[in-house]
C-alpha cells in the first residue's frame, strides 16, 4: 500500500492504467523520477507436490523372468530397457495362491496381488487386488481348452463382468500338447478386449526359467495394466505345474 505524496491519505493501485489513484485527492499520484511505484504484490499460493506415478502403470513393453529354485519362484517385472519394476517370490506346492508383487526384492512396498479364490484349483479364478484389499479385476482359465486344445483365458472388470480374453496360437497349442518335446515350443497369445487385440504375450525359449514378454498395442486407459502383468505372473505359475 502507497501513501498519496499530497494529502498523506492511502491510495489504490489500478491495474487497467497500471497507476496508484488517490480517492481524496481524486487524482493519479505523479511518476516519480525513478518510475512508477511498484504494484502491490499478490501472494503466491504453495505450489501442492505432484504425485510420482510409478512406471509399472505406464510401460508399453514388460518383461517377466522366472527364476527356478528349490523350494521358491522368484519373479522380476523389468521394463523395455531390463529396469525392474516389481517382484515376487512364490512359494512351491501351496494349498492357495496368494501371491505378492512388490517394488523391489526387499519385499517392503507392496503394490498389487493375485489371490486364488478357491483351494487346490489351479485352474480356477484369481482376483487381482490393490494394496487395500480392493479388487482390480478377476482373470479364470478355461479348463477345458485350456486343456485339450490351447491355453484360453477370460478377463474380468473389478465387478466381475467378462470383458475380454487371452488365446493361444491353435497350431502352437496343439503342437505343445501332443507333440513329442512340444513343450519346449514358446507360447505366443493375443489379448482381446471387447473383441478387439489390445495386447500380444510372447514367451523366449528357456531351458531353466521363463521370460515371458507383453507388448501393449491399444490397452485403453481404463484397463489397469496390473490387470494384464497378473495374466503373466499366472502363465509362469501355470508353467511351472506343468514341468
Amino acid at each position: 500500500m502507497s501513501n498519496c505524496p499530497k494529502c498523506g491519505k492511502p491510495m489504490k493501485f489500478i491495474e487497467q492504467h497500471q497507476r496508484w489513484y488517490c480517492h481524496a485527492c481524486k487524482q493519479y499520484a505523479p511518476k516519480a523520477a525513478t518510475g512508477q511505484p511498484a504494484a502491490p504484490q499478490q501472494p503466491i499460493a504453495p505450489v501442492a507436490p505432484q504425485q510420482q506415478v510409478n512406471p509399472l502403470w505406464t510401460q508399453n513393453v514388460y518383461r517377466i523372468r522366472k527364476k527356478v529354485l528349490t523350494l521358491w519362484n522368484k519373479y522380476w517385472i523389468e521394463d523395455q530397457q531390463g529396469k525392474i519394476l516389481g517382484f515376487s517370490k512364490m512359494k512351491m506346492f501351496k494349498l492357495k495362491e496368494d501371491i505378492r508383487i512388490y517394488t523391489d526384492e526387499n519385499m517392503t512396498t507392496e503394490l498389487f496381488a493375485i489371490k486364488q479364490q478357491q483351494i487346490l484349483d489351479i485352474w480356477g479364478t484369481f482376483a487381482v487386488v490393490d494394496t487395500q484389499d480392493n479388487k482390480i479385476g478377476y482373470i479364470k482359465r478355461k479348463a477345458l481348452a485350456s486343456t485339450f486344445v490351447r491355453d484360453e483365458y477370460e478377463v474380468y472388470d473389478a465387478y466381475n463382468r467378462l470383458i475380454g480374453g487371452i488365446y493361444e496360437d491353435t497350431g502352437r497349442g496343439l503342437v505343445r500338447k501332443y507333440v513329442p518335446l512340444g513343450g519346449l515350443v514358446p507360447q505366443h497369445m493375443d489379448l482381446t478386449l471387447n473383441g478387439q487385440k489390445i495386447a500380444t504375450i510372447n514367451q523366449e525359449f528357456k531351458i531353466i526359467g521363463d521370460i515371458w514378454q507383453l507388448n501393449c498395442i491399444a490397452v485403453p486407459p481404463y484397463l489397469d495394466r496390473r490387470v494384464l502383468l497378473a495374466c503373466l505372473l499366472m502363465m509362469g505359475m501355470i508353467e511351472r505345474s506343468r514341468k
